[in-house]
C-alpha cells in the first residue's frame, strides 16, 4: 500500500433506505428497513484526512504501527487493526495477537477512563469513532488486515455503529487498499429481517462481498462469558435470575477459542471470501445452564420466568413510542432468542478445514467449573482470612 492511496477521490454516502455509494461504484446497493414507514434520509462524507489521534495524544501516524510508514513501504501481515478492542471478544483477539506476534492496533471510542489495559498488553490505542467517519482513515494507514468486533453501546441507535459506522468503515478500507478484513456476524441472521440487528448484520455481509475487499465472514452463536453475569453471578449473589420459558438452544463457545479459530482462518488464504459459523459442541436452554450453575455453584437459583408471549406484547407496546423504537430493536432480538429456534451448526467440517481437533474447544461444563472452582475457592480463603483478624476483648 502507498500514501498515494490516502488521495484516492472522496468515497461518499448517501442512504435513503438503501446504500449507494457514489465513488467507489460498488456493484450493488441493499435495501434496509429506516423509519419505520417513514423516510428518512442520512448523508456524510468520509474523507481520507489523517487527523485521528491517540489516547495519548499524539497524531495516528507517529504510533509505533506507523511510524516507520513511507510511501511505498510494503505493510506487512502482521499489522493489524482491532475495531472494538474493549469488547467481550474484542479484547481476547487483541491478546490472542499479541501473543502470536502480531503488531495490534486498537481503535477504540474517546472515553473517561482510558483504555489502559490494551497498552499494558503491548496494543497501540487510537481513539476514533465509527458514528464519525471523518476520524477512521488515519487508523488504517500501515494497517494490512481488520478484525471488526464492534457493536453499537445500549444505550445508542442501533444503525449508528452497526450500519452507518461499518459502511463507513468498509469504504475507508478499500479506499486505502486494506488486504484483509474480518466480519463477525450473528448465525441465522438472513433468516430473522424482522430484528433489525440481525438485518444489519445480513446486510453488511453483502455490502462488504460487493465491495470486492478480501474478507472473511464468521458468523457466532453465543459468548461462554456473557454467562457469568447474566446467570453465575446472580446465583451466588443469591439474586433473581432471569429466564424465559422457550426451548431456544445456544451452542455458547469461549471468546478464546473464538479468537485462537479467528487467526487460523486468517493465515488460511483459502478461506478468503467464506463464510464461517462458529458454534460451540453443544446447545444448551436457559433451563440447562441454570441447572448447571446451581450444581456447581452447590445452591438453588431464585427464577424469574418471564413467558415469550410478555416479550411479544412489550414490544408492539414500545412501536407506538417514536423514542422507544430502539428499545423494541432489541425485544425483537430477545423474541428471538426466546423463540423455538436451535443457534448451532455442526462443526466437524469447519474443523477439519481450519486443522483443529474438536477435544482441543472447551465445553460450557469445563468453562464454568473452572469459574465456580475458582470463585468458590477465594470465597473461602477470604472467609478464612477474615476469621484469623477477628479481635475479642
Amino acid at each position: 500500500m502507498k500514501m498515494a492511496l490516502l488521495k484516492a477521490p472522496t468515497p461518499q454516502l448517501q442512504w435513503r433506505c438503501s446504500v449507494a455509494p457514489t465513488t467507489l461504484a460498488f456493484p450493488n446497493s441493499h435495501s434496509i428497513s429506516a423509519g419505520r414507514g417513514k423516510g428518512r434520509e442520512w448523508s456524510w462524507r468520509v474523507k481520507c484526512t489523517t487527523s485521528a489521534t491517540t489516547s495519548g495524544g499524539g497524531s495516528a501516524e507517529i504510533e509505533k504501527g506507523a511510524a516507520n510508514f513511507s510511501p511505498g513501504s510494503p505493510v506487512r501481515a502482521t499489522n493489524i487493526l482491532v475495531v472494538g478492542a474493549t469488547g467481550t471478544l474484542g479484547r481476547q483477539i487483541v491478546r490472542r495477537a499479541l501473543d502470536e506476534g502480531y503488531d495490534v492496533r486498537c481503535l477504540v471510542r474517546p472515553r473517561p477512563a482510558p483504555a489502559d489495559f490494551l497498552r499494558d498488553w503491548g496494543a497501540t490505542v487510537v481513539n476514533a469513532d465509527l458514528s464519525k467517519p471523518e476520524t477512521i482513515p488515519a487508523t488504517l494507514v500501515g494497517i494490512h488486515t481488520i478484525i471488526d468486533c464492534a457493536t453499537g453501546r445500549p444505550e445508542e441507535p442501533i444503525k449508528t455503529v452497526d450500519w452507518e459506522g461499518k459502511v463507513a468503515l468498509i469504504q475507508c478500507a478499500k479506499a486505502m487498499g486494506i488486504q484483509k478484513y474480518v466480519f463477525y456476524s450473528i448465525h441465522n441472521c438472513d433468516k430473522h429481517p424482522e430484528v433489525p440487528l440481525m438485518e444489519i448484520k445480513y446486510c453488511t455481509e453483502k455490502f462488504l462481498r460487493d465491495s470486492a475487499l478480501n474478507h472473511i465472514v464468521i458468523r457466532l452463536c453465543g459468548f461462554m462469558q456473557g454467562l457469568i453475569g447474566q446467570y453465575a453471578v446472580p446465583i451466588l449473589e443469591e439474586k433473581s435470575v432471569w429466564g424465559t420459558d422457550a426451548p431456544t438452544r445456544i451452542a455458547y463457545m469461549d471468546t478464546q477459542d473464538i479468537a485462537r479459530l479467528t487467526f487460523i482462518a486468517i493465515r488460511n488464504e483459502k478461506l478468503n471470501g467464506k463464510l464461517l459459523t462458529f458454534a460451540g459442541p453443544r446447545a444448551w436452554t436457559t433451563q440447562e445452564v441454570i441447572t448447571l450453575c446451581e450444581r456447581l455453584a452447590g445452591q438453588d437459583a431464585n427464577v424469574t420466568t418471564v413467558p415469550v408471549s410478555i416479550l411479544r406484547f412489550t414490544r408492539q407496546l414500545t412501536r407506538v413510542f417514536e423514542w422507544t423504537n430502539d428499545v423494541a430493536d432489541r425485544l425483537a432480538f430477545s423474541e428471538v432468542l426466546s423463540s423455538d429456534t436451535v443457534f448451532s451448526v455442526p462443526m466437524a467440517d469447519t474443523y477439519n478445514l481450519l486443522g483443529v481437533d474438536s477435544k482441543d474447544i472447551i465445553t460450557l461444563e469445563k468453562y464454568l467449573q473452572d469459574y465456580f472452582s475458582n470463585i468458590l475457592k477465594k470465597l473461602k480463603d477470604l472467609k478464612a482470612q477474615s476469621k484469623q483478624t477477628d479481635i475479642y476483648f
